[in-house]
């Protein structure tokens, strides 16, 4: 969650501003703080967990070439430039089939960057303090409350158990979908767009080497299969799975029996290894539209949750930062009126929606179909089928797909 203060003077130029976030192990609110320091706006961070569970909580994350563009211009790329690997290529598998899709070059040369997403956000918070910006740990918000004139946040510091309150022009919410940001927006206030589905992931972590050296997905009829590199030690997994499943129902030996088969290959091997990490991952679609309510802005999952299909979560969540900080920017230096904060979602939801679309279609393309109806979930096999088999001579629809693959633009 974001606040802006303008302090003791009413002039929008003034610098001593105070920002307000709750931050999650996206690390889109310390993107936004620098951003906003960087143009000398000071910032306030505000977070329910103290640094090393931050850090601990921290998973892999795959970058797109249009969020790493982001951050240069910035000047907070510099770790990612220099520690991160890249790859732009991956594979498409199926039974009789096997795609290697060249999106780096199709795309006209963006890759993908891969980088723990624990040391780059411990990174981005350490530059956050180093530069002079407040981070309060360990504070939980408690209650937002909006007037016409402020913004007031009702938290808790919970290592004294105290109440703090903070007042603010501005709230930024970056605390995800189950946040206190989202809760305070009144029912009605905004339009809401949802999609379930009858499906779920496995999310497998194990202590392999990877078994390629670019993502691996694979359309098998008994169930999309993907393998991503973290290291060069640990491997990442999915599998689909059934929306009845429990982590019960699925011991190593199946999670390996059925990786081995979806992702066979002649001629390939899979790295098996000690797993040590397995959750079961639902797959919805959530998009609110605008992304805010009067003084309170939404960002990352708090607005928008996509399925993890392409990987476009965290890319999304970083490309909100970037406009959002912007768009405060402009309003407290060029002295905007305050219709100009509309801009944000103006500029972000066909972004979103885009990422939504393609993620989807990403989905359907990999996905086994399932249903009662025997002919409908035939005929989906062959529009599936279809649509992998474009990837290699519809030189059209492969620029297409890599493209939105790699970045949305």
């Amino acid at each position: 969650m974001l606040t802006l203060t303008r302090g003791e003077r009413d002039d929008k130029s003034h610098k001593n501003i105070c920002l307000h976030f709750r931050l999650r192990p996206c690390w889109n609110c310390p993107v936004l703080g620098n951003i906003l320091l960087q143009n000398g706006i000071d910032c306030i961070i505000l977070d329910k967990y103290n640094r090393e569970e931050i850090y601990s909580r921290g998973r892999a994350g795959i970058l797109e070439s249009t969020t790493v563009k982001l951050l240069k211009k910035h000047d907070i790329a510099e770790r990612i430039l220099k520690k991160a690997h890249s790859h732009g290529s991956c594979e498409f598998r199926s039974p009789n089939k096997s795609i290697n899709f060249e999106y780096g070059s199709l795309s006209g040369g963006d890759v993908h960057y891969v980088y723990p997403q624990s040391d780059i956000n411990d990174d981005l918070i350490q530059k956050y303090l180093n530069n002079g910006g407040k981070f309060l740990f360990h504070h939980e918000e408690k209650n937002i409350v909006q007037t016409d004139e402020n913004v007031q946040v009702e938290c808790e510091d919970l290592d004294c158990q105290k109440a703090v309150t903070i007042q603010a022009d501005f709230v930024a919410g970056c605390d995800g979908y189950h946040g206190i940001a989202r809760q305070s927006i009144p029912t009605g206030a905004i339009e809401i767009y949802t999609k379930e589905y009858n499906l779920r992931w496995l999310a497998i972590l194990a202590y392999a080497p990877p078994s390629a050296q670019h993502p691996l997905y694979s359309a098998h009829p008994d169930g999309f299969a993907g393998h991503m590199l973290r290291n060069s030690k640990i491997s990442r997994y999915y599998l689909q799975i059934s929306s009845t499943d429990t982590l019960e129902d699925w011991s190593n030996e199946r999670i390996w029996a059925n990786l081995r088969k979806r992702l066979a290959k002649e001629g390939w091997k899979l790295n098996e290894g000690e797993i040590f990490q397995k959750q079961i991952m639902e797959l919805r679609n959530y998009v609110m539209e605008p992304m805010g309510y009067r003084r309170l802005f939404m960002a990352g999952d708090a607005a928008h949750i996509i399925t993890p299909m392409g990987g476009k979560g965290l890319n999304l969540a970083v490309q909100d930062a970037g406009v959002l900080a912007e768009t405060l920017i402009s309003y407290y230096l060029e002295n905007q009126d305050s219709s100009y904060l509309e801009r944000y979602s103006q500029i972000r939801l066909p972004y979103i929606w885009r990422a939504q679309e393609f993620s989807y279609s990403m989905l359907r393309m990999l996905h086994s179909p399932s249903g009662e109806n025997l002919e409908d979930v035939r005929f989906r096999r062959k529009l599936r089928e279809s649509k992998l088999e474009q990837l290699t001579p519809s030189l059209t629809f492969a620029k297409d797909f890599a493209r939105n693959y790699v970045g949305i633009v």
